[in-house]
């Protein structure tokens, strides 16, 4: 049988079901079972433990051996549809199932065997022997449904693959990625960190990692400013009425931070996005057909009250920005301003050397209450969007259900050194706000009408892209974004000052440099210098210091010795690797 990510998601939910059979029999009467689906890398189950039964990663291999027995068993996992009444019956200790019961018309049920059932939508394998390979990983604590308002359920991972070669791939992924964890790398660089006394999921960025986040900022507004973007600069706050409006107040409430003033009742929120401030500034004076396209783009600050379980490093967090930009101009201008706009885009993945893919995020048609605007306009949109990727020779898939309220996206999927897909870059093309704003313009023949407002962001966020640099590169970040490019490490104090005279050179010639000015050893100071990811180490000792061309002994932060060199030679090297953001340490 191919291995499909259907076939996967059979095996994954199968697995699941043996998890919790496996659990049963071990652990008869200490906990409820309540949900266990799976997820695009493996499944979890959750459940109440009863009394004082508890469960950690020690029980794992007692509860695999159980689970491999029910797989080689090769039971038969058969579906079958039930009256409610005889799915009450069946799980009538069980409030967790009786609360699905209440939410479903057809309950289903799955049996494993003669032993095990569960109330399940499905889909799952024929039987337990389909279950080649799998692993449990990680015990962690899960509010039912998400929501800290419910109870605390203990949660537990897991992953199963169509092939053992699959899972050791994976398991040695995950260990990869343990590594280049961001949060740990984070502190270890000197880049972010958190303070109790500010608040959950609001970073603090040390110079260093202010340092990269301007970095990138920068990068993105030297592409945009080149092709015509001017920048603006928009409030943190803004009246309630803005955002009920824009109709991200009625969606989007329980995740903006309400603010009051000492001096009146009316209502403030912190902003959570940019775009309804933005048509106020194209509000603020009569535009004509002349006037447009205007591109504007922000870089402030943005807020969003996200629930405390789900806050992680800067992955997801309260505080963060966006390279956003939104376009006004007329129909007839839209296409050629994509078209640049997909070709920024190009050139930034380029640059960091990211694989990638597009997702066309459409309406559920299922649920067309949940989207603004006519079927009829989202209709065309959708149409346009395919138009424009094929225009451009863009592959994508469509994602159904993941449009924004307002807007079809086109959202790009970029693809780490791990094999973990990043939503980055999207472009929408909105016909809504400018309604809702009653947004205008005066075209040729003196008649108002209405402007295609078109959302764009590159990189998206630039915490969140350099939480995906930190993984991606392992900390290694190319020397152009380095904050610090060159370590200079004299052998002993009496090329201390030799490692002066280097370090005053390098910044006349805008590299970023420290001297290594400590008492210790070379050996240390390397060991030191590699640790912190510092791209180049430049070693002098009496050789160099004596030399009549200012010669430096040039180490890489791989352990690669290029040996000596004049310091001309290496300052030409990283010179061009810098303008050319080389992704590359010198050859």
């Amino acid at each position: 049988m191919p291995v499909t990510a259907d076939y996967l998601q059979k095996i994954r939910h199968s697995c699941e079901h043996v998890l919790t059979q496996a659990m049963m029999k071990l652990y008869p009467g200490k906990f409820l079972m309540a949900m266990g689906p799976a997820t695009d890398t493996g499944f979890y189950f959750d459940f109440e433990p009863l009394a004082d039964f508890q469960i950690s990663e020690e029980n794992f291999a007692e509860i695999e051996t159980e689970m491999a027995k029910i797989i080689k068993e090769n039971l038969p996992i058969v579906r079958q549809e039930i009256s409610h009444s005889q799915a009450e019956q069946l799980f009538k200790n069980n409030p967790y199932k009786l609360e699905w019961l209440a939410n479903i018309n057809q309950p289903i049920i799955y049996k494993t065997g003669e032993e095990f059932v569960d109330l399940c939508s499905g889909p799952h394998a024929d039987s337990t022997g389909e279950i080649k390979a799998f692993k449990l990983l990680s015990v962690a604590g899960a509010y039912w449904h998400g929501n800290e308002k419910n109870k605390m359920l203990t949660r537990i991972y897991g992953t199963a693959f169509a092939n053992q070669d699959d899972l050791d791939k994976y398991l040695k992924n995950l260990e990869e990625a343990e590594k280049r964890d961001h949060r740990r790398l984070g502190q270890e660089l000197d880049l972010f960190t958190f303070s109790d006394l500010i608040g959950s999921g609001l970073p603090l960025y040390t110079p260093k990692g202010a340092f990269i986040r301007r970095t990138l900022n920068n990068y993105v507004e030297s592409l945009q400013s080149a092709k015509g973007y001017t920048q603006v600069w928009t409030p943190q706050i803004a009246k309630a009425k803005l955002f009920k409006i824009s109709g991200h107040l009625d969606k989007y409430k329980d995740n903006m931070f309400l603010v009051t003033s000492n001096y009146g009742r009316e209502k403030f929120y912190l902003k959570p996005m940019n775009c309804p401030q933005h048509t106020q500034i194209y509000a603020s004076q009569s535009r004509s057909y002349r006037d447009l396209p205007l591109r504007y783009t922000d870089f402030a600050m943005l807020y969003r009250d996200e629930k405390p379980g789900e806050i992680s490093g800067l992955a997801r967090t309260r505080s963060f920005s966006q390279d956003d930009c939104h376009v006004f101009c007329r129909e007839d201008q839209v296409d050629a301003e994509i078209d640049t706009m997909l070709a920024m885009i190009k050139e930034i993945m380029a640059t960091f050397g990211f694989k990638y893919k597009y997702r066309l995020s459409t309406r559920d048609s299922k649920h067309s209450k949940n989207f603004l605007g006519s079927s009829q306009t989202w209709d065309k949109l959708e149409k346009w969007s395919r138009e424009i990727l094929k225009r451009n020779q863009i592959d994508y898939f469509e994602g159904p259900g993941e449009a924004s309220f307002y807007a079809p996206k086109m959202d790009l999927i970029a693809t780490d050194a791990l094999n973990r897909d990043w939503q980055l870059s999207t472009i929408q093309i909105d016909y809504v706000m400018p309604e809702r704003f009653n947004l205008e313009y005066t075209d040729i023949n003196g008649q108002k009408k209405r402007p295609v407002m078109i959302h764009r962001a590159m990189i998206g966020s630039p915490e969140r892209f350099m939480m995906i640099l930190l993984e991606h590169f392992g900390g290694n970040f190319p020397v152009w974004l380095a904050p610090v490019q060159v370590k200079i490490i004299p052998i002993t104090d009496q090329q201390l000052n030799y490692a002066n005279k280097i370090g005053i050179i390098l910044k006349d010639n805008q590299i970023r440099s420290e001297v290594d000015d400590r008492s210790e050893t070379m050996q240390n100071k390397i060991r030191r210098s590699s640790g912190q990811k510092i791209p180049y180490q430049l070693i002098v000792g009496s050789r160099e210091a004596d030399s009549s061309n200012n010669l430096v002994a040039v180490r890489q932060r791989d352990g690669q010795d290029l040996k000596n060199m004049p310091l001309d030679d290496f300052l030409a090297a990283v010179k061009k690797q810098v303008e050319q953001r080389s992704l590359n340490l010198i050859k």
